[in-house]
């Protein structure tokens, strides 16, 4: 029983560090937000057939 709850103690300690590490990108990072514009060839809009 001392190795399972060893086990159930590691997993449970991994799982909350990677809580708190989506709780930090969440808190302190900023995305970037701004304008983007991509130019699409005409024979791309009109395909001849």
């Amino acid at each position: 029983m001392p190795t399972l709850f060893r086990l159930l103690m590691i997993i449970a300690v991994l799982a909350g560090l990677v809580y708190g590490a989506m709780v930090a990108l969440v808190t302190f990072v900023e995305p970037q937000t701004g304008e983007m514009s991509v130019r699409i060839p005409a024979d791309k809009l009109n395909p001849s057939q």
